[in-house]
């Protein structure tokens, strides 16, 4: 029989003095980056954290601090120590100097790389996680080449220097043929849209911070069978399924990519053509945690992010999910009822589901357009199309065509246009 040997990790933080109360907290920020190191497949032997009015510029750390972590390296057989935020470069090299070299050090933002990294299944997302890999290794290859001139024994100067540089050049090569790559994928994914427009589906795309139950609700209603377990970064790619809800009206709902405090802005930047399938929303889902005890300082995250993409004027609906894990779920309901854009469900029981859809409806129809056409008989398709996507108030028969009354999406109301005319004939 087999035994696997697992990866090792220590994980370390630093609580900045005078840190906002409304932020994570270090014990909150180092248990979700412990999260992260168990998705990545490590398992973390400890942890430790200081309290510093900013992080030390050399090592992030203080170095009576340092020297506490390299007696826990070695009493508990560490291999890797990750730190919770950012390191520079510089800050990088010295820690490896000061643990030795066999032990790996590393950032929230490289093990959140290697995580996507994994998770890729797709193209388009193995070549945006490469881009981001890249862009974060470019200023930090100055360590790779420090045994150079260490075996040179200091007798030629400059080699590993001269390296660093041919080594930056290929970098910046392979950056610049991976974001024509990815153009490329960008002008091919606004295609799709372009045509999946063409049919005047709504589309409702699901945000929200990892793990809120994206995936889950998703799956309850269309059966997509998208990853979805409890593990942070379950879903890279977006997914786009047809939801048809009891009433016979229809939505494309699309699943996207989980957000998380301290969320690389490169990543961000890297996954501008999945984040862009959001602007095309008819609306926007925010689903939440509600179980979670900093369930709003997830929504802040998710809030902050969302603030980046040019999407202000898309309507919003907010999904508490998780409601039967709440300390107190009939609170949690009362406070949803006392709020308009709040919907309550247990998506992985399927609880709330309808009120969801119902929900969705309401606020699709806030985004949709007034109309009242004279449909031709022989326009049976479009008919039946405002029947499906629209919400019809009257429908009347006379001899040139059916009359109607109802609310339809903007792009449906554009080929109405010429039937709205012939009612006032």
């Amino acid at each position: 029989m087999f035994q696997v040997f697992e990866e090792r990790a220590y994980l370390v933080g630093v609580e900045q003095k005078g840190s906002k109360v409304d932020t994570y907290g270090i014990d909150e920020s180092l248990k979700e980056l412990a999260q992260l190191a168990d998705t990545a497949g490590l398992l973390v032997a400890g942890s430790t954290y200081q309290k510093l009015a900013s992080p030390n510029p050399r090592t992030y750390i203080g170095s009576g601090k340092a020297a506490e972590i390299k007696n826990a390296i070695h009493a508990l057989d560490v291999e890797t120590v990750i730190f919770d935020d950012e390191l520079s470069p510089g800050q990088l090299r010295n820690l490896e100097n000061t643990f030795g070299g066999d032990v790996r050090v590393c950032d929230r933002t490289a093990l959140i790389l290697d995580i996507f990294s994994q998770r890729a299944a797709t193209h388009e997302a193995t070549l945006q996680v490469a881009l981001a890999q890249m862009e974060y290794q470019l200023p930090r290859l100055t360590r790779l080449w420090t045994h150079l001139e260490r075996q040179a024994g200091g007798q030629v100067k400059g080699m590993g220097e001269k390296q660093i540089e041919v080594d930056k050049r290929i970098l910046r090569d392979q950056i610049g043929v991976l974001k024509k790559e990815l153009e490329s994928v960008r002008r091919h994914r606004k295609l799709y849209r372009d045509r999946r427009l063409s049919v005047p589906v709504p589309v409702v795309s699901l945000v929200g911070y990892t793990n809120a139950g994206k995936s889950t609700l998703l799956n309850q209603l269309t059966g997509a069978d998208v990853l979805a377990e409890d593990r942070l970064f379950a879903t890279l790619d977006p997914t786009t399924r047809r939801v048809q809800m009891k009433n016979g009206k229809e939505f494309l709902l699309t699943d996207t990519v989980g957000f998380i405090q301290k969320l690389p802005t490169m990543l961000v930047a890297a996954f501008r053509a999945t984040l862009e399938e959001i602007s095309e929303s008819s609306l926007l889902v925010h689903v939440v945690d509600i179980s979670h005890p900093l369930a709003e300082q997830q929504i802040d995250a998710v809030e902050k992010v969302l603030s980046e993409l040019d999407i202000s004027s898309i309507p919003k609906l907010m999904v508490w999910n998780k409601v039967d894990k709440a300390s107190d779920p009939w609170k949690v309901k009362a406070e949803a009822k006392k709020r308009d854009d709040v919907v309550c469900i247990s998506a992985l029981n399927s609880d709330g589901l309808d009120d969801f859809c119902y929900a969705v409806q309401q606020k699709l129809k806030d985004s949709m357009v007034w109309v009242e056409a004279l449909v031709p008989f022989d326009k049976g398709e479009l008919l039946s199309s405002i029947h499906q996507l629209g919400m019809v108030e009257r429908t009347e028969y006379n001899e040139n065509g059916t009359l109607i009354k109802a609310y339809v999406p903007l792009r449906l109301a554009r080929l109405l246009a010429p039937m709205r005319q012939l009612v006032y004939l």
